[in-house]
């Protein structure tokens, strides 16, 4: 009779938060108010205001997501979903990648792609040692538990949602200027 190999468990999925309801949502929601209200700037680069289309209804859909990681030459804004794969914002860009951002005062036409888990692990890596507490509190959120070190950060940033959004025409020309001023008479 064969002998029996011992089988290690796998360990549970991460706990994955859900997104704010009620007062905590509208409080979630603040950033979104202030954008329209044209203090985009107040946010610098760490934020942006993603403009994406709604995969059933096919409206305008607005959330403010913090940036991870920026690239001035390619012209690429790094986002994460800390809700994970579920987010309403990132089921929205899986369907239809192409959106508008506004950084400041700047619009953007961006088209999303989508990071493989080598690639998560390499932008948690690098932005780690740049915002330590910001990438405690995202793994932590996401029920990832770190103890400080690269490799860590890098295993954790595996399992975390990340999207590149490229810029579609570079310099903000074009139909990105169209779109802001769509976006502006729609309110």
């Amino acid at each position: 009779m064969p002998e029996r190999q011992a089988v290690t468990p796998q360990p549970d999925a991460p706990h994955r938060p859900h997104p704010p309801t009620g007062w905590r949502r509208t409080v979630a929601r603040l950033p979104v108010h202030l954008y329209r209200l044209g203090l985009g700037p107040l946010f610098g680069k760490r934020m942006l205001l993603l403009i994406h289309t709604g995969r059933t209804s096919g409206r305008a859909r607005n959330v403010v997501i913090e940036v991870v990681a920026y690239d001035a030459q390619q012209h690429t804004w790094t986002v994460a979903s800390g809700f994970g794969p579920k987010a309403q914002w990132y089921r929205n860009l899986r369907h239809t990648p192409q959106a508008t951002i506004q950084v400041g005062r700047c619009f953007h036409a961006v088209t999303a792609h989508f990071l493989s888990e080598e690639e998560g692990g390499r932008v948690m890596a690098v932005y780690a040692p740049k915002h330590p507490r910001a990438a405690r509190l995202l793994c932590s959120y996401m029920g990832f538990e770190t103890n400080g070190s690269a490799d860590s950060y890098r295993a954790a940033g595996g399992h975390i949602p990340f999207v590149r959004l490229e810029e579609s025409m570079p310099a903000g020309r074009g139909p990105a200027r169209d779109t802001e001023r769509a976006e502006r008479s729609d309110g």
